[in-house]
């Protein structure tokens, strides 16, 4: 049985890399707990466990004594004569082998079930400190099953959850496939294993990507100082070069985009904007919200607000599809962005402008009415006078014939005469 007993958790510790200095420290505690629940607390013993030969031994030492008070911890000195066929003194040490059927069945499978509750908890340990080394690593694990709210992944035996709010939206996933994800977290559960939770939505994914796909990254030669993602649909990375000779977004995009590209198919075609990282906040926003035309910033930098002036056909590439490009510069440099459309001030000075260029025109019509009204005037008093001029002339004609007619008419009268 005690054979039995080791081959077992010998095999258990093989499978759960458990290690066998560690799996002997807890047959050990166990055998003692039941020892001590036997003989009492005071019990002198010893348990030798030896892994090898898949051997246990205890060993129960008693005080030979003339007349035994506590037969757990004294022997009488004849029974002690009896049992070991030699001679002893009193006050000598008796020791006796105890086989481990002296316990019975019960207290047996008692042992075995303590055994396997050490063994688990030994494994959450292992397995808890294992994957807390790996938290803000990547890992390739099996898809082991698919549910409405996670997915199931198989990690050198353990099981990891990919849930459905770490997942690339656009992306499916199918039993069997390997997927690769970030250990975003792990903690201990009072019942079974930790709770390992991966993500591929997550930021310090991207990171990692470019980390092992840019040996400048990986290096330390290039730095990247933030990170704004909307999985699956875009994402933008600011980085910097610690060497002058490195142009950071070069090495970060690489001959012909292929190093990003790599990076890009990962996430399943997720656009991603590299930009210099500059300690100009005006500067830093203003390539944030590439490829999008600035007129002018604004900056309250207390409050980490920026008013954004732009033209009318740049509004559409600040705000981006869906509010994408503002939202994730907005994220990526840490300032509210808000845009202020240049044609809202402008229509304002156009709307005065014509105002006063109305004023001005009916100014204009109001003299020329004016004008044209004394032109009026002046036309008929001239017509008013040359009537009157006509007028005085017939009738000065008038007196004239009035005149000859009389002038006659007395020249008449004389000849008749």
């Amino acid at each position: 049985m005690k054979s039995e007993i080791v081959d077992a958790f010998s095999m258990m510790a093989k499978e759960k890399n458990i290690d066998r200095d560690i799996l002997s420290s807890v047959i050990k505690d166990s055998f003692k707990k039941m020892m001590e629940k036997k003989y009492g607390l005071e019990a002198n013993f010893e348990i030798v466990v030896n892994m090898e030969k898949g051997d246990i031994e205890i060993f129960l030492y008693k005080t030979v004594v003339d007349e035994v008070a506590d037969d757990n911890i004294e022997i009488d000195i004849e029974l002690a004569k009896e049992k070991s066929g030699e001679e002893f003194e009193i006050g000598d040490e008796f020791v006796e082998e105890i086989p481990t059927e002296e316990f019975g069945r019960r207290m047996v499978i008692n042992l075995k079930q303590n055994l396997n509750q050490k063994i688990r908890e030994i494994e959450k340990e292992i397995t808890y400190n294992t994957y807390k080394d790996l938290v803000g690593e990547i890992l390739v694990g099996e898809i082991y099953q698919i549910k409405p709210t996670s997915i199931l992944i198989i990690h050198n035996g353990n099981e990891v959850i990919f849930p459905k709010g770490e997942q690339i939206p656009k992306e499916r996933y199918k039993k069997g496939d390997t997927t690769r994800a970030i250990v975003k977290s792990i903690e201990k559960r009072q019942s079974g294993p930790p709770l390992i939770i991966v993500s591929r939505a997550d930021e310090q994914f991207l990171y990692k990507l470019f980390e092992l796909e840019i040996p400048e990254i990986y290096d330390g030669i290039i730095d990247i100082r933030g990170i704004a993602r909307e999985p699956g649909e875009r994402a933008k990375i600011a980085v910097t070069s610690n060497d002058d000779r490195i142009d950071a977004v070069g090495a970060c995009v690489g001959m012909k985009g292929i190093r990003i590209h790599s990076i890009v198919r990962e996430l399943s075609n997720e656009n991603i904007d590299v930009i210099n990282y500059t300690e100009d906040p005006a500067l830093y926003i203003s390539r944030a919200l590439s490829p999008a035309k600035l007129n002018d910033i604004y900056l309250d930098n207390e409050n980490k607000i920026a008013k954004i002036y732009a033209d009318e056909d740049q509004i559409s590439l600040i705000i981006g599809k869906s509010g994408q490009n503002i939202k994730l510069a907005s994220k990526l440099t840490g300032y509210q962005i808000d845009v202020v459309r240049a044609t809202d001030e402008e229509k304002e000075e156009d709307e005065d402008e014509d105002d006063m260029e109305e004023m001005e025109d009916m100014e204009d019509m109001e003299d020329a009415e004016d004008e044209t009204d004394e032109s009026d005037e002046e036309a008929d008093a001239d017509e008013e006078s040359e009537e009157e001029e006509a007028a005085d002339e017939e009738s000065e004609s008038g007196n004239i014939k009035e005149d000859a007619d009389e002038k006659t008419e007395t020249a008449d009268g004389n000849v008749k005469e």
